[in-house]
């Protein structure tokens, strides 16, 4: 099929009926359920721009083995002018949700074609499972599939590994082996856009022990599965309320669910690991699925902290604050830290390194910096707009209010911007700033770009580690050195 429409991902929605529950509530149709309604929308215009001729050169190619159309997204990069296709893709599907959505196709897609491109790690342990996975990229390359993925365990006992918390399945493990394939039990989580997905891929962190095998498990099932349950945490919105009042949050929702595996059955080829602890470890640096999808990750990044450095810019202007010299530092720190970040993604493409299988892989240690820096940037950015904005963000009237002849005087009096900025243009920029910054939905948004990548503490310790591994110190070395030269003369 190749590149598909927004109309054909709809009809696929239509078509299935996963056990969704949500507010206590079995979902009966997902594309007709408030909350999902909206974000279904959004989505399906990422796939409309794959046919829209001023995007398509840029995010879509001709695959060379089937003929057809399909996302860079599936694109196996080899070189840097293939690196910089696939930003140009990240780069506009995350400027069509203003980087709000961190989990559009494209993410997921990376990961499954860089296992699948590194697929001969897994034929080490098992041919089987090399194939099962190169299979599978075929499977949602040509049918243009959207997935969430499932990696972390419920938070119950961290003290514990798997196999010893208290109930044997309350981390997703296999039960039994079939003929037809694996039976599967226990959860796992934060399954985000859970519902609207097609597929869901299963795979974990490193930190598996002896005694886990049979929670070392890598595999992919379509949403509808018998046994399969997606639990959705709260709504940040009803589905119902003002696009005018609440222009992002009723738009960019992503929920995010707990997927529950009751007695599940995966099929033997759709089995990519299974029961070995030490291909569960080096699943992430030996299929690059940590560094190919943090490039996506790092343009969506990208785009989503310039959207709020620029709608907190447009604030302080709005209301003239910007004339003060501390706001210009603050703003100008948010621009920098922008700026930054455009530089590290584009130092991960130009110093990129080829693999044994010739496959270009972003550099490592700027997108891992760009992993450290984030979830201390974006923060920063909603800090600075809370300051700006101050008590105005909290007494933006609403579309309602503006509607009404007998209060559209005094609202175009009093909530007048400085001088050629009008009362509706500057609530419009308060309602975009309390969206990101005072809103449940804003907050759950913060909230994710501090995890999104796991425990930031632990992530940056990982960095100095390797860092400390690879480095040789010269330059520290160098100046050691000249401690021992006592005869060495240093006059001219």
């Amino acid at each position: 099929m190749g590149i598909r429409t927004g109309a054909q991902y709809i009809e696929a929605l239509k078509s299935r009926n996963p056990e969704v529950w949500l507010s206590g509530k079995k979902v009966k149709n997902i594309f007709e359920e408030p909350v999902f309604y909206q974000p279904i929308l959004q989505i399906a215009k990422l796939y409309d721009m794959q046919h829209d001729s001023k995007y398509q050169e840029d995010i879509t190619h001709i695959c060379e083995e089937t003929g057809e159309r399909i996302s860079n997204a599936f694109l196996v990069p080899k070189s840097y002018q293939d690196l910089q296709a696939r930003r140009r893709t990240f780069e506009e599907f995350a400027k069509a949700t203003f980087g709000l959505m961190g989990r559009t196709p494209d993410f997921l897609n990376v990961v499954v074609t860089s296992m699948a491109s590194n697929s001969e790690f897994l034929d080490k342990y098992n041919p089987e499972w090399g194939k099962n996975i190169r299979s599978y990229y075929k499977h949602i390359r040509d049918n243009d599939l959207f997935l969430t993925h499932a990696i972390i365990n419920p938070q119950n006992d961290r003290s514990k590994s798997s196999h010893e918390q208290q109930d044997m399945f309350t981390h997703l493990g296999a039960v039994k082996e079939t003929p037809d394939g694996l039976i599967v039990r226990g959860a796992k989580m934060l399954a985000t856009l859970a519902p609207i997905t097609d597929e869901v891929i299963v795979y974990s962190f490193p930190g598996f022990k002896p005694g886990d095998e049979r929670y070392a498990l890598a595999f992919a099932l379509p949403l509808d599965t018998p046994g399969l349950r997606v639990i959705c945490r709260e709504a940040m919105q009803d589905g119902q309320r003002s696009v005018y009042d609440h222009p992002l949050a009723s738009r960019f929702e992503e929920m995010d669910a707990v997927l529950v595996f009751n007695d599940v059955l995966v099929p033997w080829d759709r089995v990519f690991l299974y029961n070995n602890v030490e291909a569960a470890n080096l699943l992430y640096p030996k299929t690059g699925i940590a560094q190919q999808p943090a490039h996506q990750s790092g343009v969506r990044g990208l785009i989503k902290l310039q959207f709020a450095t620029e709608v907190a810019c447009k604030i302080a202007d709005s209301i003239g604050v910007d004339a003060y010299l501390n706001v210009q530092n603050d703003l100008g720190e948010l621009v920098q830290s922008v700026e930054s970040i455009r530089a590290l993604l584009r130092i991960s493409e130009y110093e990129h390194e080829v693999t044994a299988t010739g496959e270009a892989m972003p550099a490592y240690a700027p997108l891992e910096t760009i992993r450290g820096l984030l979830p201390k940037m974006y923060p920063r950015a909603i800090e600075v707009m809370q300051i700006i904005g101050a008590g105005g963000l909290l007494m933006s009237p609403t579309d309602a209010d503006f509607e009404n002849p007998e209060l559209r005087e005094d609202l175009e009096k009093y909530y007048l911007g400085r001088e050629g900025v009008s009362a509706e243009e500057r609530v419009h920029l308060f309602k975009l700033a309390w969206d990101l910054c005072g809103e449940a939905f804003g907050q759950r948004v913060l909230q994710y770009e501090r995890y999104y990548t796991g425990d930031p503490i632990r992530k940056r310790a990982i960095f100095y580690n390797n860092h400390k591994k690879q480095n040789s110190f010269e330059l520290a070395d160098e100046a050691m050195k000249i401690f021992n030269r006592k005869n060495e003369v240093t006059s001219l």
